[in-house]
């Protein structure tokens, strides 16, 4: 497997993981867990489910940075692992948080997030 998918790859577990850590807390309830919890314990799941997501994030950086060798600057990184996060986050809210619909503005920002990475890996020269 080439770096840059590779890279790609540990991004997507890795926003998969930051989305149950940040979002994840306001399904349990629905799930009937977590009612009674204190807010700190729930902030200490949410940590620890982060912790799995630096787990992935820190190596797909690492192996991605042009500068060990992978096919991307620090800000094409950047730029991919938001359009991924975004990604990622609309389909877990669609298919977790039935409740959320996804309207024309969402779309037509995720356009514009498209052409941010258009123009983050038009060569510079």
């Amino acid at each position: 497997m080439n770096t840059g998918l590779a890279t790609v790859l540990l991004l997507v577990v890795s926003n998969i993981f930051m989305t149950f850590a940040w979002y994840g807390h306001l399904k349990m309830k629905d799930l009937g867990i977590g009612q009674s919890w204190p807010l700190f314990l729930v902030i200490l799941i949410s940590w620890g489910m982060a912790l799995l997501e630096y787990c992935f994030m820190i190596p797909a950086n690492k192996i991605g940075f042009h500068e060990n060798g992978g096919p991307f600057s620090i800000f094409q990184l950047k730029i991919i692992q938001e359009v991924i996060s975004l990604t990622v986050f609309t389909l877990i809210a669609m298919f977790v948080f039935q409740g959320e619909k996804l309207h024309w503005n969402h779309i037509a920002s995720y356009v514009c997030l498209m052409a941010a990475v258009v123009f983050a890996f038009l060569p510079t020269k």
